[in-house]
C-alpha cells in the first residue's frame, strides 16, 4: 500500500491552560469502589435490589454489560440502579467484556454461593502492578470451592460451601469482599483474620446486612459472617467517593481559592488530611463538607498502606501535588509495583522526580508548565490533570478513556470551579 493511511477516528483528549484559581463547591459522587462490590452483591438475592447515588462511570457501564449476560435485567435512570435478580444464570461471560474491569471478578463469590458454580475469564484494570486471584481462590477453596484453570479464565464450582476460618497472608479489598459475599450463603460461621478494612467493606456488609444477611466486624481485620438460606431484595444508597474527595482537595489544595467539597466525609480521609495538614494546607469541616484552601506547600515524607493507611489510589495525585512543594518529598508504594509509571509525564511538565525502586524522590520546582502527555492509568490521569491545573502555559492529556473509568464527570466539574478545561477531539496524525 503506498501512500498515506489515516486513523478515521478522532482520538478525544483533555486540554487544560493551567494557571486558572478555582473556586466554589464540587458535589462528590457515589463511590465506584463501593457500588460495583454493591452490584455485585446484589446477584446474591433473589429478587430486584435497588441501589442509589450511582455514579455515571464506563465501570459501571461494563459490568452491566457482565450482568446482561448473568440475565439480569438492569434499569440505569438517573443515578439509580435497578437490579433484577430473578433469573440470574451463572454463563460464561465474553471474555472481551470480562477484560475490561478489574472488579468482575467479584461476580465468583456471589454466583459460587448462589448457584454453586460461577466461571470468569482473565479479568482487566489498569496496569499498575501485580493483582493476582490466588488470596481469593484460596480462601474460596477454604469454604469448599474447587477452582480449575481453562483457557482464559477459571471455573469454580462446589457441593455446598461451609463455613470456617479463613486468614489472609495480606488485606486484600477485592478477595475479602469476594469471601464476605460467598460466606453470606453458606453453611455455618465463617470468620475472616486478617481482612482488608477499607470504608467500601463496611458498605458491601452494610448493604447484605440490608438484605438480610449477618455480617459483623466489617471495617476491622475480623469479619465474622452467619450464612443463611436466602437474602432478599434491599435498597441502599452509596457513600460519597473518598477518592474523588481526596482528588478535589489535592486539587483545591494546589489551585485554590477555596473549594468546599460537597458530601465529603472526614472520617473516611484521616490518612490524607493528616498529610495536608503536614504540608501546612488549610482545611476546615463543615456541615456540608469539607473546605479546603490553597496556598504554598511544604515537602513531605508518605507511604502508602492498607486502609487506615494512606491510600494508594491517591498516591499519584499526592505525588502531583509534592512537585512544586518546598523541599524534597519522598512517597513510598508498598501496596502496587508499577504505580509510578505516570512519573515520566510528570517530568515533561519540569517534574523533578527520580524513581528508585518502589520510592519516588521529589524535589520541588517553582512551576511546572504545561505540556502533552498521556496517562496510563486511572489514577494516573487524575494525577495528570491537576499537574496542568497549576501549571504555565497549556497542556494535553491523552488518555481520556482511563478518567471515564473513576471520574464522573471530571472536565465539567472543574470548569463550574473557574478551571480552564474542555475535552476536544483531535485527528490522529498521518502515518
Amino acid at each position: 500500500m503506498t501512500g498515506l493511511a489515516y486513523n478515521n477516528l478522532a482520538q478525544e483528549k483533555i486540554w487544560l491552560a493551567g494557571g486558572a484559581k478555582i473556586d466554589g463547591e464540587v458535589a462528590i459522587s457515589g463511590a465506584k469502589n463501593a457500588v460495583l462490590p454493591l452490584m455485585a452483591a446484589s446477584l446474591l438475592s433473589g429478587g430486584e435490589c435497588i441501589i442509589n447515588n450511582v455514579p455515571r462511570l464506563d465501570d459501571v457501564l461494563v459490568m452491566l454489560s457482565v450482568f446482561k449476560e448473568l440475565g439480569v435485567k438492569a434499569d440505569f435512570c438517573g443515578h439509580t440502579l435497578r437490579l433484577d435478580c430473578r433469573r440470574v444464570r451463572p454463563a460464561a461471560v465474553e471474555p472481551k467484556v470480562l477484560g475490561r474491569i478489574r472488579a468482575s471478578n467479584l461476580i465468583l463469590g456471589p454466583l459460587l454461593a448462589r448457584f454453586k458454580e460461577a466461571e470468569i475469564g482473565a479479568c482487566g484494570g489498569c496496569s499498575i502492578g501485580s493483582r493476582p486471584l490466588d488470596l481469593h481462590f484460596a480462601a474460596l477453596e477454604a469454604l469448599g470451592a474447587k477452582i480449575l484453570p481453562l483457557e482464559g479464565g477459571y471455573f469454580a464450582f462446589a457441593r455446598e460451601l461451609k463455613g470456617t476460618r479463613v486468614t489472609f497472608p495480606f488485606p486484600s479489598v477485592g478477595a475479602t469482599e469476594n469471601l464476605i459475599m460467598a460466606a453470606a450463603l453458606a453453611q455455618g460461621q465463617t470468620v475472616l483474620s486478617g481482612a482488608a478494612a477499607e470504608p467500601e467493606i463496611v458498605e458491601l456488609a452494610a448493604y447484605i446486612n440490608a438484605m438480610g444477611g449477618k455480617v459483623c466486624g466489617a471495617g476491622t481485620p475480623t469479619v465474622v459472617i452467619e450464612g443463611v438460606k436466602s437474602l432478599r431484595s434491599a435498597s441502599y444508597t452509596v457513600m460519597p467517593d473518598r477518592i474523588e474527595a481526596g482528588t478535589y482537595l489535592l486539587a483545591g489544595a494546589l489551585a485554590g481559592g477555596e473549594v468546599l467539597l460537597r458530601g465529603a466525609r472526614r472520617a473516611e480521609l484521616a490518612a490524607l488530611l493528616a498529610a495536608l495538614d503536614a504540608m501546612g494546607v488549610t482545611w476546615r469541616e463543615t456541615a456540608a463538607g469539607l473546605v479546603v484552601c490553597g496556598g504554598s506547600r511544604r515537602a513531605i515524607d508518605i507511604v502508602t498502606a492498607p486502609h487506615p493507611g494512606f491510600p494508594t489510589d491517591l498516591q499519584p495525585l499526592l505525588t502531583a501535588a509534592l512537585c512544586t512543594a518546598r523541599g524534597r518529598s519522598t512517597v513510598r508504594e508498598t501496596i502496587f509495583e508499577n504505580r509510578f509509571t505516570y512519573a515520566a509525564e510528570l517530568k515533561k511538565m519540569g517534574a523533578s522526580i527520580q524513581i528508585r525502586d518502589n520510592c519516588a524522590i521529589i524535589n520541588g520546582v517553582p512551576a511546572l508548565c504545561g505540556a502533552d502527555v498521556a496517562a496510563g492509568d486511572l489514577r494516573a490521569g487524575a494525577a495528570l490533570v491537576l499537574a496542568a491545573l497549576a501549571a504555565e502555559g497549556e497542556s494535553l492529556i491523552a488518555g481520556v478513556e482511563y478518567i471515564d473509568r473513576g471520574y464522573e464527570d471530571m472536565v465539567p466539574k472543574l470548569a463550574a470551579l473557574g478551571a480552564d478545561i474542555r475535552r476536544v477531539k483531535l485527528r490522529a496524525r498521518a502515518v
